[in-house]
C-alpha cells in the first residue's frame, strides 16, 4: 500500500506556513505561489481521479485564502493517491512517482517561504 502520510504531512506543514504569513509576505507573492502550487496539487489529483477529463481550475479565492486553497487541493491528491494506490498495489509505481514528486514541490516552496 502507498504510503501517503510524508504528501500529508508536507501539505499540513506549508498550508499552515502560509497561513502564518503576515500580509505584506502574503502580497509580496507567497499568496500567488500558494494558489499556483494549489492549482497544480488540483491537476495532479484531477488527472489521477478523472483522466480523460480536462482538469478544471482552482480559482483566486484571495490571498488570504491561499493556505486553505493548498489545504483542501493536496488533501484531494492525498486521497487520488490512496486510492490509485489501492486500486492497483501492483502498479505503485506511477502513484509512488506521482507521490514523489508534489512532496518535491511542497519542499521547495517551503525553502522559498
Amino acid at each position: 500500500m502507498l504510503d501517503v502520510m510524508p504528501l500529508q504531512s508536507a501539505v499540513d506543514a506549508l498550508a499552515d506556513r502560509l497561513r502564518a504569513l503576515p500580509q505584506s509576505a502574503l502580497r509580496r507573492g507567497a499568496a500567488a505561489e500558494g494558489l499556483a502550487l494549489a492549482q497544480e496539487l488540483t491537476r495532479r489529483a484531477q488527472r489521477i481521479e478523472r483522466p480523460a477529463q480536462e482538469p478544471y481550475v482552482l480559482p483566486d479565492a484571495g490571498m488570504f485564502a491561499a493556505g486553505d486553497q493548498l489545504a483542501v487541493a493536496g488533501h484531494d491528491l492525498v486521497e487520488a493517491l490512496r486510492a490509485a494506490g489501492a486500486a492497483a498495489p501492483e502498479a505503485e509505481g506511477a502513484p509512488a512517482e506521482e507521490l514523489a514528486e508534489a512532496v518535491s514541490l511542497l519542499r521547495a516552496a517551503r525553502e522559498r517561504w
